[in-house]
């Protein structure tokens, strides 16, 4: 055989191993696709690490004091219920509702009352009748005693006559006639002392009965005044706002219900106050470490909850020196100085016990750089933060001036607008990966 004779092949075996080779490379790149697929999602989800961030901004630097309080009214009167034991409430105007001097505000059931000026006036008659007739027998008797005295001096003037004729008569008659003097004399004494005694008698039961008739015009006067008071009526203009019954039985941890018709309440309960909305103020509660950074005079800026779209304006005008301690139970306590502002702009929608914050203005500085305190981090001992760059965060080194409690002054180092992190990247990426 020659040597330029090639071995025979089948065409069947060429094209079955062109196949493999074929199927082998389409594999590999499928299987490499899927390799590059799979690292671009795990970079993706390897990189996707949440950072909060913050724009730097330029705004006025405030030093404050902030704290919480209560409106109330500078001068309101309170309607309490008259010097009347259990007295019942058969009226009562509706709280919050505006109301006009003179209007009925409360109204208490005066039947009893009514009953006790009937009896009182009836002693009162009783009374004045008694002095009538005691005055009309002393009347009598003291015609009596007139009568007697008379008598008993025209005897001892007729005795005496009698006697004067002993010269002229026995001796024995004489004697007797001197007798009928000392007689006439004892007698007259003896009227005259009665007389005496009546007088004493007859004043004793003049006082007496005036003594009883005065007390029954005092009681009859004090029901009077009371019968006057059932009816409690609006001394000005205003808001009526009903008080808290403290005697009722209210369910456990909430609020004392206010009074309604059909209480019954005790002498000298505050039943329903008019505040006069003329003008207004704020009661604070400052604490302790609070209490030495201010004075008498600064001003307040007041945000009420319920009005948020205006601002008013207030001055400090009183600081209890006194700390007020106020029991929490269990053994806890908190300690805090009561203050008040009165508030120098109103509005018509403003009520006495809304809720409100206040903030006092120690310090001020216009057009400052600031950052919030969680965004600044000490790195080497100095004050830095993280500074974004598109995906990445770069620290920086800053200058800081003075802080609040939620803000500070960037002296150098930043510029307006930019983002800083708020916490460490690092330690967000490292939270990430453990979730």
């Amino acid at each position: 055989m020659s040597k330029d004779v090639k071995p025979k092949q089948r065409l069947g075996q060429v094209r079955s191993r062109r196949k493999r080779i074929i199927g082998w490379v389409v594999l590999l790149a499928l299987s490499a696709g899927g390799g590059y697929a799979a690292y671009k999602k795990y970079e993706e989800t390897a990189t996707k690490v949440e950072v909060p961030v913050v724009k730097v901004r330029r705004a006025e630097f405030v030093i404050s004091v902030k704290t919480r309080g209560e409106i109330r009214s500078v001068r309101s009167e309170i309607l309490a219920a008259p010097q009347v034991p259990e007295v019942r409430i058969v009226k009562l105007a509706e709280s919050g509702r505006p109301i006009k001097k003179g209007d009925v505000v409360v109204e208490f059931d005066a039947a009893s009352q009514e009953q006790q000026l009937l009896e009182r006036t009836t002693s009162l008659r009783t009374v004045e009748s008694e002095v009538v007739q005691v005055k009309a027998s002393h009347r009598i008797t003291d015609e009596m005693d007139g009568m007697n005295l008379m008598t008993a001096q025209y005897n001892l003037e007729r005795s005496k006559l009698e006697a004067s004729k002993a010269e002229v008569v026995s001796e024995i008659e004489g004697a007797k006639n001197r007798i009928d003097v000392t007689i006439s004399e004892g007698e007259l004494s003896q009227v005259n002392t009665t007389l005496k005694s009546h007088e004493v008698s007859q004043n004793a039961d003049l006082e007496r009965l005036q003594f009883k008739k005065e007390k029954a015009e005092r009681d009859m006067e004090r029901t009077r005044s009371y019968l006057s008071k059932m009816v409690l009526h609006a001394p000005n203009d205003g808001i009526v706002n009903i008080l808290p019954n403290f005697r009722s039985q209210g369910s456990f941890g909430s609020s004392l219900p206010p009074f309604k018709e059909g209480d019954r309440a005790w002498t000298g309960a505050a039943i329903a106050e008019i505040p006069d909305l003329s003008e207004m103020r704020i009661d604070l509660k400052l604490d302790e470490v609070d209490r030495g950074k201010l004075k008498l005079g600064q001003q307040l800026r007041i945000e009420v909850d319920a009005l948020k779209d205006k601002e008013f304006r207030a001055d400090l005008d009183w600081i209890s020196p006194i700390a007020s301690v106020m029991f929490r139970g269990f053994g806890a306590s908190e300690k805090h100085f009561p203050a008040r502002a009165t508030l120098k702009n109103l509005d018509p929608r403003l009520r006495p016990g809304m809720s409100a914050s206040a903030e006092v203005v120690i310090e001020s500085q216009p057009e400052r750089v600031l950052i919030p305190i969680r965004a600044s981090i000490m790195h080497q001992g100095k004050p830095a933060v993280y500074v974004q760059r598109g995906q990445q965060f770069d620290l920086r080194f800053i200058e800081v001036g003075r802080r609040n409690d939620t803000e500070m002054v960037v002296l150098k180092g930043l510029n307006e607008g930019e983002l800083i992190a708020l916490e460490n990247p690092a330690e967000a990426a490292k939270r990430a990966k453990k979730l």
